[in-house]
């Protein structure tokens, strides 16, 4: 038997069991057949960031965010691009501050742009401010490893 993962697909949240030995950024959905990975965020509301949270084995990057925010709005294209070489291994999504008031507040956001680091349900690191994306994907990884207690 084969080890598996769980990916939650950004399109329709269904939660999808991804073989290891199999390359997940080929893997589809179940459900609505697009593909798992596409090199980019994800837009999350608040039942499907409770579903990638609570489902998905591989960690999730979560960018919460709002329209009016400049320094959200430069860090955007930069986010996207930390999304084409954290998948398969990270999910990211992006949570609207504006629209889903809950979500920014059941994770703590206290300013914006905003980065949290969530790892089986729980959130494992966060960060705020804008940041390039070698910072976000360095930021990611070095948290992902001290998460793992590795050095």
């Amino acid at each position: 038997m084969t080890a598996a993962r769980n990916i939650v697909c950004p399109h329709c949240a269904r939660t999808n069991r991804v073989p290891a030995d199999r390359p997940a950024r080929a893997a589809r959905c179940g459900a609505c057949h697009h593909l798992l990975f596409e090199g980019r965020p994800a837009k999350a509301n608040a039942a499907g960031f409770a579903k990638h949270r609570r489902n998905n084995d591989i960690p999730v990057l979560v960018d919460v965010w709002a329209p009016w925010c400049d320094p959200c709005r430069a860090m955007a294209p930069m986010f996207e691009q930390a999304a084409a070489e954290l998948e398969p291994d990270v999910r990211l999504l992006k949570v609207n501050s504006e629209e889903e008031p809950g979500v920014a507040s059941e994770l703590g956001a206290r300013g914006i742009p905003a980065l949290f680091l969530l790892h089986k349900g729980k959130v494992v690191a966060q960060t705020a401010g804008a940041m390039e994306t070698s910072r976000i994907v360095a930021w990611t990884r070095a948290q992902i490893a001290k998460a793992a207690g590795l050095p």
